[in-house]
């Protein structure tokens, strides 16, 4: 993405617009976006963001053995593999049917298999308290017009005393343009302009929409649906480490943190006297 050009605009777009456009685009670049990520990322791995922070250093989760688990906004699906591997019970969802079609490949080659639901996060498909755990990395929670509508969907679902833990670009890095080079250090926009980012066609249909929240706005909406926040990483980027992820870069990553990483709990359930 780039804010250059006359296809893309930040503004208002409704539910359905924006809906529309995130299945669309991910149906139309699945094959693309693993063709050049899929590697990074893996068919049976957690990754929770380019920065290459992994579940299995960070433990964000906790002990998932015997957990029942919800990965939203599942790409591929490596990342509900390797939950499995580490003895969870898993089910992964995608709005997208071309990234799932992708989820189904990785099982093929994996040898490792995963319930794959197609599903909108502002409406799952589970009962009330079914899951132990809802995680998504850079999933679901961007590309939707009420991110607080999916806390709420993910209270609903989980257990009392579960986790639920997501990862989205940096609030800080919507003041930029999506430049991994020295044009990404200027600060171009306002920090409190939560207007998505829209990429459209030249009937001005939506054909890309990302959403943007400030770390106030996600902790707001974490508290207001019944979350306990117990923790919010922001992954530093790792000596070593020069490969480029669209805005993601060493240049960018060594100066201001590009992933927010937020760990939240529902409250366990108490007794009465």
């Amino acid at each position: 993405m780039t804010d250059e050009g006359s296809r893309v605009t930040r503004r208002t777009v409704t539910d359905a617009e924006s809906r529309r456009a995130s299945r669309g685009w991910w149906d139309q670049d699945a094959d693309d976006y693993q063709a050049e990520h899929g590697p990074f990322l893996g068919d049976v791995d957690f990754v929770w963001c380019p920065e290459g922070l992994r579940e299995s250093d960070a433990r964000l989760l906790g002990d998932v053995r015997g957990r029942r688990v919800l990965e939203l906004g599942c790409g591929a699906a490596a990342v509900a593999r390797w939950l499995v591997g580490q003895g969870a019970e898993v089910v992964a969802t995608d709005l997208s049917a071309g990234m799932l079609r992708h989820a189904a490949a990785g099982a093929d080659r994996s040898g490792v298999r995963v319930p794959l639901v197609q599903s909108d996060a502002m409406a799952l498909p589970f009962r009330d308290g079914s899951f132990d755990v809802v995680c998504t990395a850079f999933g679901a929670v961007p590309f939707v017009t009420d991110s607080g509508a999916v806390m709420r969907e993910v209270h609903r679902v989980l257990r009392p005393g579960g986790r639920w833990a997501f990862s989205v670009t940096h609030p800080m890095r919507w003041i930029f343009l999506d430049d991994p080079g020295e044009g990404g250090l200027r600060a171009v926009h306002s920090y409190f302009d939560r207007r998505p980012y829209v990429e459209q066609d030249e009937s001005g249909i939506p054909t890309y929409v990302e959403q943007h929240r400030t770390l106030g706005d996600r902790i707001r909406e974490l508290v207001a649906a019944g979350f306990v926040v117990r923790d919010v990483v922001e992954p530093e980027w790792p000596a070593g480490h020069e490969g480029v992820w669209g805005q993601w870069s060493p240049l960018r990553g060594r100066l201001f943190p590009g992933t927010a990483i937020f760990v939240s709990d529902k409250p366990a359930a108490t007794g009465t006297a």
